[in-house]
């Protein structure tokens, strides 16, 4: 009914929609305004039908309780249904304070008597109705921030669980780090568990996407990978019943990558399935790293009926350490150019790192380093969420690194 777009600031021209059916009252409040030096803007409907004919672009309305087509709380339901985000001071005729009392109750910001108002309170309860309103909006606004973080923290907490490994001679140090927009979960996961046998079993998965279906859907994954790995069941059927789990769980057509790893017992040989996901960094005990070979290649999950995961043989020497990582981590920017990183020159930057930081240095620590240089050489933060998990065999038990 107002022209304009979007609310004034304080102190400046007020626009105010009155919707009233009787003339004299309509003019009365006209003059008052005026009267009272009022800076405001002041258009007019005659029926709650007229006034909801389109958008209410008003900073605050008038409200008539007893309208031709309005009776009472009605017309302020139907008002606030139609216009949200506009405050609303009502007008009633009756002397008591029931009604206008009820209104506040139902969503409006104050309430006036016809018989008791005059221009300078008449502006100031358009003022303030208006100013309780905004500060309504921001504290709806701030709740459903919190509302959610929490949930955020929740889906982040069942993508980064807590490892189930026993081994003295082993250590995981695990990184996660959101991508360009922190508030936008990704469907990065990990997870290790190792039996009673001593197997070890390393798993990492991204869901393709970002949000909460895709964070949900990794959730998902992780304790479905987890419950399967912990009932014993051998690697080819953990992951096709994963990708059982997939299929019926998307809401959506959405598709995981998933690395998993089984060391053995004595710690000297593992076997590695891949997903289309990138292959594992192997690091032995003099430093020196490699990728581990990516030949064998599966389809990512949830893309071919009936897939297979051919395991890959690897041997082990004492000391090696295994990263397993997420392609957020490699796939920024080098330069101001179309160049990226790569999952080599990746495995490169935290051999070096890790070779400046020295043996029994924080493997934590050099992640997060990791991902700091990454982000320095996309001149920003990476685009993708960066999951990065590193399994380190200690030949005799030393302290947590």
């Amino acid at each position: 009914m107002v022209p304009g777009n979007g609310p004034v600031a304080p102190g400046a021209r007020l626009r105010v929609l009155l919707i009233e059916d009787d003339d004299g009252d309509a003019l009365l409040v006209e003059e008052m305004l005026a009267d009272a030096g009022v800076r405001a803007t002041l258009a007019r409907a005659r029926t709650l039908t007229e006034a909801l004919d389109g958008p209410v672009s008003a900073d605050c309305v008038l409200l008539d309780l007893q309208l031709p087509d309005a009776m009472g709380l009605t017309g302020l339901t139907r008002l606030r249904r139609h216009a949200p985000a506009t405050a609303v001071v009502v007008l009633t005729g009756q002397n008591d304070e029931t009604t206008g009392v009820a209104a506040v109750a139902a969503g409006a910001q104050d309430y006036l008597g016809k018989n008791q108002v005059d221009g300078p309170l008449l502006g100031k309860a358009l003022r303030y109705a208006w100013e309780r309103k905004r500060a309504e909006q921001v504290e709806q606004q701030l709740l459903q921030q919190q509302l959610l973080a929490s949930e955020n923290s929740r889906l982040e907490r069942g993508l980064l669980p807590t490892p189930l490994l026993a081994d003295p001679c082993l250590h995981l140090a695990s990184k996660y780090r959101p991508g360009r927009n922190g508030s936008l979960l990704g469907g990065d996961f990990y997870d290790a568990v190792e039996l009673t046998d001593g197997t070890v079993h390393l798993v990492i998965g991204d869901v393709c996407g970002h949000g909460p279906d895709e964070a949900a859907l990794g959730v998902a994954l992780r304790i479905a990978w987890r419950a399967l790995v912990l009932a014993g069941m051998p690697m080819a059927e953990v992951l096709a019943t994963v990708e059982r789990v997939l299929v019926h769980e998307r809401i959506r057509p959405l598709f995981a990558t998933l690395c998993t790893v089984v060391v053995a017992p004595g710690r000297r040989s593992l076997r590695m399935s891949l997903a289309g996901h990138p292959p594992p960094l192997l690091i032995s005990g003099d430093g020196t790293g490699r990728l581990l070979p990516g030949d064998k290649l599966g389809v990512p999950l949830g893309v071919v009926p009936d897939a297979r995961w051919d395991p890959l043989e690897v041997a082990l020497e004492p000391g090696w350490s295994l990263v397993l990582y997420t392609d957020g981590i490699f796939e920024g920017r080098v330069g101001p150019g179309p160049e990226r990183l790569g999952h080599e020159e990746m495995g490169r930057l935290l051999v070096d790192l890790l070779r400046e930081a020295g043996r029994g240095a924080d493997h934590a620590a050099v992640l997060d380093r990791l991902i700091t240089r990454v982000e320095d050489l996309n001149s920003g933060p990476l685009d993708d969420d960066v999951a990065l998990t590193m399994l380190t065999h200690l030949p005799e038990p030393g302290p947590a690194r």
